[in-house]
């Protein structure tokens, strides 16, 4: 029961609005001074106090800090005859809740009440029964879904809602919701089966071909560069939609959002191959056929990110653009700060563009690091930590000082990552690529129905790593591990955050167009 106290010099003239308040559950306490007041709230930890601005003695506003030095996190309502602006100012400063205006009308009182005791609770109702009402809706358009935009509009559906439901005390609801995306990846992923050959390969009209990373730099940032004097590409290795929604309310005061939209990763959904398509402007097959010396096949050692520059580079010449830009890769925490020293390199170009691998960092730092898997254990809480990291981050400081300058910028990624939890076993040669979503190498074993597979690697524009290879990629939350000692794999790998197979958080990549205010 919420527990009251109602502090008022005449308190006796009261009784019929604390009868009306008992009447719909509360539990109220009186007194008629400030110094019984500062007692009471002494011994009981109330769930709201009530305080006459206006009392003999000891008045309301003197009582406010002495209740807010015992009681700091309790609402405190004032009750005033007055709306003079230096007592609601003082009133204000010390921290209220709310005010109301004498004479109370009880439902005042009632609707303050709520407002600041059951806002969370009222406000988790509401979003619960808007989700049941849209549950049904989301599913007709799963069902009913035959383009990547309309998938598009799925995945933000359902990532908006995961966010609203975040802090929702209604765990049946929340299982609806994981049980509904699920539902919707598995469809997604059959999607992604029937048409990936057709895009990639052009045997499609190209209005049923979305963007790509091999096409996102001529099909959207190129015009966005165009149309501006001054724009920044912020890529942010693993960056999903719902990590958008965390940081994006933290930028309302610099920028306006211009477009808010998603483009589709190629696959491998992995920074080698996604991230070096959108530089060279090329699939990997044709970078490894045209820069030989500047591709690495998983089973090669090496850096496989090593000529991002030199790939925009040959791409804007390509395309006859002689923009003054820059080209920077943040690894390390120190280079954040480093670019804020030296930021007039930015200012002076045309297009500037920002390579940010923290999120990557962390996502590996949570598979290998007990306190951070613990910090992180869902996606909610990976938000939060996302959304902490931001905040406090040279990216941030380095998003305000453009904003000053006007620029317009670009934030994606290269892919997104996903959860996973469900283990499917195969088996392969000591040359098999390591990564837990997808595999390349012979003599691969595995059950089909379980993978997307693909038997010539050319047929989607992939490079061989030798003459019999193949490729493999899981499905929704799938994770690939070998059957030899699979059960340690499991333990260690299960919950984690991965990336390069099919998914909508891998593959449905968000686009955000930011215009500076003025």
């Amino acid at each position: 029961m919420v527990k009251i106290l109602w502090v008022d010099d005449e308190v006796e003239l009261l009784k019929p609005h604390v009868l009306f308040l008992k009447g719909k559950g509360y539990d109220v306490d009186t007194c008629n001074n400030g110094y019984d007041a500062i007692d009471m709230a002494r011994n009981t930890a109330y769930d709201l106090i009530i305080l006459d601005e206006m009392m003999p003695g000891m008045t309301g506003l003197e009582t406010l800090p002495l209740i807010k030095d015992l009681r700091p996190t309790t609402p405190v309502i004032m009750v005033t005859k007055s709306e003079e602006e230096n007592i609601m100012d003082k009133a204000i400063g010390s921290k209220i809740a709310d005010y109301i205006i004498k004479p109370v009308n009880p439902n005042q009182v009632l609707l303050s009440i709520k407002k600041n005791v059951h806002s969370q609770q009222l406000v988790t109702e509401q979003t619960t029964a808007d989700y049941r009402a849209e549950f049904g809706r989301i599913t007709n358009m799963c069902q009913m879904a035959s383009s990547f935009s309309a998938w598009c509009a799925i995945y933000r559906k359902l990532t908006n809602w995961e966010v609203e439901l975040s802090e929702s005390t209604d765990q049946s609801i929340k299982e609806i919701l994981t049980y509904q995306k699920s539902e919707a990846n598995k469809e997604f992923c059959k999607f992604v089966r029937r048409n990936y050959y057709n895009w990639i390969n052009k045997r499609v009209s190209d209005e049923e071909i979305p963007v790509m990373s091999h096409t996102l730099m001529r099909k959207k940032i190129l015009p966005e560069v165009d149309s501006h004097q001054k724009t920044t590409l912020l890529l942010i290795d693993n960056f999903r939609y719902d990590q958008w929604r965390a940081i994006s309310s933290l930028l309302r005061g610099y920028y306006d959002v211009n477009i808010d939209d998603f483009y589709c990763s190629i696959l491998p959904t992995a920074t080698q191959y996604a991230r070096n398509s959108i530089f060279a402007g090329l699939m990997p097959l044709a970078i490894d056929k045209m820069m030989p010396d500047k591709w690495l096949n998983d089973n090669e050692e090496g850096g496989k990110n090593q000529y991002e520059e030199e790939f925009l580079s040959r791409q804007l010449s390509s395309v006859g653009k002689s923009y003054k830009w820059t080209f920077d890769k943040l690894v390390r925490p120190e280079a954040g700060r480093k670019l804020i020293d030296n930021i007039r390199r930015i200012y002076d170009a045309d297009f500037s563009v920002i390579v940010y691998n923290f999120l990557d960092i962390l996502s590996h730092a949570r598979t290998e690091t007990d306190i951070i898997r613990e910090l992180t254990e869902d996606e909610a809480s990976f938000r939060s930590l996302t959304r902490s990291w931001f905040e406090h981050s040279d990216l941030f400081e380095i998003l305000k000082l453009l904003s000053e300058r006007g620029h317009t910028v670009i934030i994606t990624s290269d892919h997104g990552t996903i959860r996973v939890d469900n283990p499917i076993k195969i088996t392969g040669d000591k040359e098999t690529s390591s990564n837990l979503r997808y595999k390349t190498g012979r003599n691969l074993q595995y059950n089909p129905r379980d993978v997307y597979e693909v038997a010539r690697p050319e047929d989607i524009q992939l490079p061989r790593t030798n003459l019999s290879s193949s490729y493999i990629f899981a499905y929704d939350s799938d994770f690939l591990v070998y059957n030899n000692d699979a059960n340690r794999f499991i333990r260690y790998y299960r919950n984690t955050f991965q990336h390069g197979g099919i998914s909508m958080e891998e593959m449905i990549v968000p686009y955000i167009v930011l215009k500076p205010k003025k």
